[in-house]
């Protein structure tokens, strides 16, 4: 069967991820020790006891969340001998693509994804940034409102994530976003949903915490990637170091194509996209955006056995 891993990004995290994984694979177990090694702190007391508000902090968040992700990586492929055609994340989950494409080291890249959740809470002032889901109107008119929120407003407010059809998130300075969620409902979306985060990511205002994240990068040694990396920057397959790394550079003031990385996918060959780490937002973002394609989910024993299942028999029902 021919395969696509996926990441999921910020916002799946709970207090106790991963705990059945790390208990029962000794690879994974392996992982969180190396976590706590590369960053001189104990993440994995975080990741596994908490409290919530400590791991919502966005620079716990994502290395919490990468540790976990990878840590099931390892788990299956420890069990099932098996080369996807493609890997992806989502924003954050982009980084436990590379590490499973080996391009990027687990502890280089625990490191990086740690200030990169620094960098993103400094970029812009607490409270003065934020994000809205907006339901039931396509990706067009939605620029058009943006563009049309933000000579109102004199603030920015840009497409953030392209997920499915009819689900587009926008970010941008609060008034700006406000402005736009009106027009949006004007425009004809069926409901927007302001989120609870703290900045306006994947926009332009990112761009004093893509800059400083540009430099770490160049910092850091990528590999070519034995598996193609689907970027979110725009949906394109990559393979070279240099390529992985400039698409990483643009992620956090372009939106995150998620759309146009499952349609890749899909001409790549793949038949089935297996998301790894907590929950299944991408599972279900997936059978949205291209219903012939099968999913399936492991963050768990349980769900572990099912995907091994799945992927050595070649075939199956799916979720």
């Amino acid at each position: 069967m021919n395969v696509a891993f996926v990441f999921p990004g910020q916002g799946a995290q709970y207090v106790g991820m991963g705990r059945a994984i790390f208990d029962e694979y000794p690879v994974a177990r392996a992982l969180l020790e190396e976590a706590d090694e590369a960053l001189g702190m104990k993440l994995s007391e975080i990741i596994l006891e908490g409290p919530e508000d400590t791991l919502r902090l966005t620079y716990y968040t994502q290395p919490a969340l990468l540790t976990v992700s990878v840590a099931v990586w390892r788990a299956l492929v420890d069990r099932v001998d098996i080369q996807p055609l493609a890997v992806a994340g989502h924003s954050l989950g982009e980084y436990s693509a590379l590490v499973a494409a080996k391009s990027l080291s687990f502890a280089d890249a625990v490191k990086l994804v740690h200030e990169r959740g620094k960098l993103m809470d400094e970029a812009y002032p607490a409270g003065q940034g934020t994000m809205a889901a907006v339901l039931g109107l396509d990706e067009e008119p939605l620029r058009d409102v943006c563009k049309r929120a933000s000579e109102e407003t004199g603030e920015t407010v840009e497409l953030a994530n392209v997920n499915c059809p009819g689900q587009i998130v926008i970010s941008g300075a609060k008034a700006a976003v406000e402005r736009a969620s009106e027009l949006a409902k004007e425009a004809g979306a069926r409901r927007v949903m302001p989120l609870n985060v703290s900045g306006p990511f994947h926009s332009s205002l990112m761009q004093p915490a893509a800059d400083r994240l540009g430099q770490l990068l160049d910092e850091v040694e990528f590999q070519d990637a034995e598996t193609p990396v689907v970027a979110n920057v725009d949906g394109h397959p990559r393979r070279m170091a240099s390529d992985l790394r400039d698409a990483l550079k643009k992620q956090l003031v372009m939106p995150v194509r998620f759309v146009d990385c499952v349609l890749t996918m899909k001409r790549l060959g793949v038949e089935a996209v297996v998301e790894l780490g907590p929950g299944t937002v991408l599972s279900g973002l997936v059978r949205k955006i291209e219903k012939s394609l099968e999913t399936a989910h492991a963050e768990d024993p349980a769900t572990l056995d099912q995907v091994c299942a799945l992927l050595t028999r070649g075939g199956g029902d799916g979720e």
